[in-house]
């Protein structure tokens, strides 16, 4: 068996693999991975050692800062210490090839810390679509203020991959009166675009702004 089912202290079941399951997923990961790098070559994506380095910086970091919890919501969801920011950086520094694939990665590492899966399709949007979206910031990473047009990019990506996820496999937990549809657009709305919110006002700060631009001509340097 691949995976356990669990029952939550609010009564909700979930499945959490196994340790079989666990090498099943890795097996997975690396096949992932293998495509991607297939994928990379083809297109002629090509990463230096320090691009890698500054991805795998942001993935680590970004995994970090997401289990910082600055605000939880009554309604589910909480606002985290800027993790989706540090997520689209590589992004915003090498474009929409490393931006996809460093969100793809992280969503791969949310998945394995702290799975929450009611069925396999669900895993896909959830982890690597939602997450993934957030290197969408790479669309704008040579325009003037690239980094903020980005950011709302990826961040209405994550939304819109969280609306459909939560409208096709949460339904049934809308609240009371609420279609499926409705209640997953202001259930998920409520927690990503306030920490969007917060998010902008920083990157709006001149030295915010100046900061990042640094990094940006050191990783290209």
């Amino acid at each position: 068996m691949f995976y356990e089912v669990v029952v939550n202290e609010w009564g909700e079941t979930t499945y959490v693999p196994t340790t079989a399951g666990n090498v099943l997923l890795f097996v997975l990961i690396l096949a992932f991975l293998a495509l991607t790098l297939v994928f990379v070559r083809k297109h002629s994506l090509k990463l230096t050692v320090k691009q890698l380095t500054f991805c795998s910086l942001a993935i680590a970091l970004g995994t970090v800062l997401s289990n910082i919890k600055v605000f939880s919501f009554p309604t589910g969801g909480s606002i985290t210490l800027l993790s989706m920011l540090i997520i689209c950086v590589p992004g915003y520094l090498f474009g929409l090839g490393a931006g996809i694939m460093t969100g793809v990665a992280y969503g791969i590492l949310q998945m394995l810390v702290d799975p929450y899966i009611l069925f396999p399709m669900q895993l896909v949007v959830d982890y690597l679509l939602a997450f993934g979206a957030l290197g969408l910031s790479g669309a704008f990473h040579n325009s003037k203020h690239g980094l903020l047009k980005g950011y709302i990019l990826a961040v209405l990506g994550r939304y819109f991959f969280a609306v459909l996820s939560g409208c096709i496999f949460f339904g049934t937990y809308a609240w009371e009166g609420w279609n499926p549809l409705a209640y997953s657009c202001v259930y998920n709305g409520i927690y990503i675009f306030a920490e969007a919110g917060i998010t902008i006002l920083i990157l709006l700060v001149p030295a915010v702004t100046r900061a990042f631009g640094t990094v940006k001509r050191m990783a290209l340097e």
